[in-house]
């Protein structure tokens, strides 16, 4: 009998139509990690699993370190761009040079990290392309926006040891940032093991070129996989959340204002007007303003434009609308409407001859 009793462990990855799990306690002969398929019902019950997730394995199959994943559990958090469950914590990596680092690109992705509602922290890469003084500069800067930064080269190692340390805590941390920036290499230089895949930016475009084409977990500080750190797939254009209102929130700058000392009227843009409680003084305002003025360009948002005549919303875009004349009734209607013609024709037609 090689089937065995159900398991619990973590998703460490999703390979094709299958997952790797990575057990809470070693099998019979040591095994550690699974190659699971998914239970039929749990896509019947609209269930999706993600790299992260805590789930129930059975029908184990010890010699060829097979099983199937029958359940999962509860979501503390999940990032939906890279799709990772129970974040704990959300590590935004950019470069300083190598890409150019674009202020409004990173703040998207911070916004994007605010979402998830856990500790977010931001570590600026190739430290060692820029003078000490432009260093200071942007490490200084982007504190006073209410993050904590660390300036990191994978060339030199300056704030290696130090980023390793922060992130030797259990859960699990996810690095994101746009393509380019060093992630695998970062993940390289804190893992040797690893040996993954890196790649040199466009000459031509001066973008980032993907390496990483999937999530994954790997264990950061001990044998035992307490501390986990995900590599995700870059990406340059983080969406932005569709309610205003959850943008300004998303800039610790502003809740630290709002928290204090509210804005006069509930539904402030802070942009200025009269009442608000931030007024413009603040490093990222403008940055904040150019979100703002792409939302209101949307049309799936509230503050949005009306749709145009002749034209109609359909989830994120609009869609022209048929003419009337040339739209076909139906056959129901048709019907009631013969039904109605031929009861006035009755009434209308003149009485026959006595017979």
């Amino acid at each position: 009998m090689t089937a065995t009793s159900a398991r619990t462990g973590r998703v460490l990855a999703l390979q094709a139509n299958f997952c790797r799990v990575r057990l809470d306690r070693p099998g019979p002969s040591g095994e550690t990690d699974l190659l699971c398929t998914r239970r039929t019902r749990l896509g019947k019950s609209g269930q999706t699993i993600c790299v992260g997730d805590r789930v129930t394995v059975d029908g184990i199959h010890w010699p060829d370190g097979r099983g199937a994943v029958a359940a999962l559990e509860p979501r503390h958090s999940l990032l939906m761009r890279p799709s990772v469950a129970n974040v704990d914590r959300v590590v935004v990596v950019v470069a300083l040079r190598d890409p150019e680092l674009d202020p409004l690109q990173l703040t998207r992705f911070l916004i994007t990290a605010e979402a998830t509602g856990r500790p977010v922290q931001l570590v600026l890469t190739k430290a060692d392309l820029l003078s000490p003084e432009a260093v200071a500069a942007w490490t200084g800067r982007a504190s006073g926006w209410g993050y904590p930064v660390q300036a990191v080269s994978t060339r030199s190692g300056e704030g290696l040891q130090a980023l390793q340390a922060s992130l030797a805590v259990p859960g699990i941390a996810v690095l994101c940032g746009p393509s380019g920036v060093g992630k695998s290499s970062l993940l390289n230089a804190l893992l040797p093991d690893l040996a993954l895949r890196t790649d040199a930016v466009s000459g031509r475009l001066r973008r980032g070129r993907h390496t990483t084409r999937h999530v994954e977990l790997f264990p950061l500080a001990d044998a035992a996989g307490e501390a986990l750190l995900a590599d995700s797939p870059g990406f340059n254009r983080p969406a932005l959340p569709r309610d205003p209102q959850a943008l300004a929130l998303a800039f610790p700058e502003l809740r630290r204002v709002l928290a204090v000392n509210p804005c006069r009227f509930r539904n402030c843009r802070h942009q200025g007007d009269p009442g608000c409680a931030m007024g413009i003084d603040w490093d990222r305002y403008g940055l904040y303003g150019q979100c703002l003025v792409e939302l209101d360009a949307r049309p799936d948002v509230g503050r949005a434009r009306p749709p145009e005549a002749g034209l109609r919303l359909r989830g994120d875009r609009l869609e022209p609308l048929l003419d009337p004349r040339l739209r076909r009734s139906s056959r129901r209607r048709r019907r009631q409407q013969g039904e109605e013609g031929e009861e006035g024709a009755a009434e209308l037609s003149p009485p026959g001859p006595a017979g």
